[in-house]
């Protein structure tokens, strides 16, 4: 499989971007999660690209992975849904990508969810990992226990090694943006709202960030049909304790699109 690596510059920074070579599909997008990065999704992006057959990307968001340092701190609340018409709006337009679908894990499925919502003729199909819709109880605690985990030895050189010395900010940027009392009301109400895509909502039964109430939630407000999957006794990150499942369930899930959504050269995503 034939991967390549692009940097696409913006005005406050540059991204770094790889590139998982598929067919002439409309492109999966990757949207990583708040301590994230592209070489943190591991061996997932290629196993979905060999078992859809579609081209996947992945993209370091500003401050995080090997893209630029990111110039302040996140917008309190609105970075979830501003990356929509922020740098992922530079990333499509440097690919020259018209029609795309999206994956999002963790905070990156509520990005995707506000990417949908931005562009409801462009996004194709949405699937959300492990997404937060509103700022729960239990997802702040699990926040509150992360943060103070990272006060042991050993732990802030572990972030260290896929983030750099950015790594501080990263882990700032999870905790006291969430933690805020700006983030206390959020929800990701009125995007999902303006969804229309077809979703796919994969959520572990055992996730230790967040209830199975966000993906009810989803599929209660989405203005698009919905699919849930449960996993049960899986946790936060499904894509790794369970690869083979996840990928099956996406897989499955973009194949079985209305015609029109196909997956195959010359349709429409």
């Amino acid at each position: 499989m034939s991967i390549t690596e692009h940097w696409i510059e913006t005005p406050r920074g540059r991204l770094f971007l790889r590139d998982w070579a598929g067919d002439g599909s409309v492109p999966l997008i990757l949207m990583h999660d708040s301590l994230g990065s592209v070489d943190l999704w591991r061996g997932f992006p290629e196993a979905l690209a060999r078992a859809t057959g579609r081209r996947v990307l992945a993209y370091d968001r500003l401050g995080f992975g090997r893209s630029g340092q990111h110039p302040g701190e996140l917008d309190r609340p609105g970075f979830v849904t501003g990356e929509a018409r922020g740098n992922f709006a530079r990333v499509i337009a440097a690919l020259g990508i018209d029609r795309f679908a999206i994956l999002g894990h963790s905070v990156g499925g509520g990005m995707g969810i506000g990417i949908a919502a931005a562009y409801p003729d462009r996004c194709r199909a949405l699937v959300t990992i492990s997404a937060q819709t509103f700022a729960e109880p239990l997802t702040l605690q699990g926040i509150r226990e992360a943060k103070a985990g990272f006060a042991a030895s050993g732990q802030m050189e572990r972030l260290a090694r896929w983030h750099g010395e950015k790594a501080p900010w990263v882990l700032d940027a999870w905790t006291e943006t969430w933690l805020s009392p700006a983030f206390a009301d959020w929800t990701l109400d009125a995007a999902l709202a303006r969804v229309r895509c077809p979703v796919l909502a994969i959520h572990g039964e055992a996730d230790e960030y967040g209830s199975i109430a966000h993906p009810r939630r989803l599929a209660e407000r989405s203005g698009g049909p919905v699919v849930l999957r449960l996993m049960a006794g899986e946790g936060h990150f499904p894509h790794r304790s369970d690869e083979a499942g996840t990928v099956a369930a996406v897989a499955e899930f973009l194949a079985g699109l209305p015609a029109g959504i196909g997956t195959r050269t010359g349709a429409t995503c």
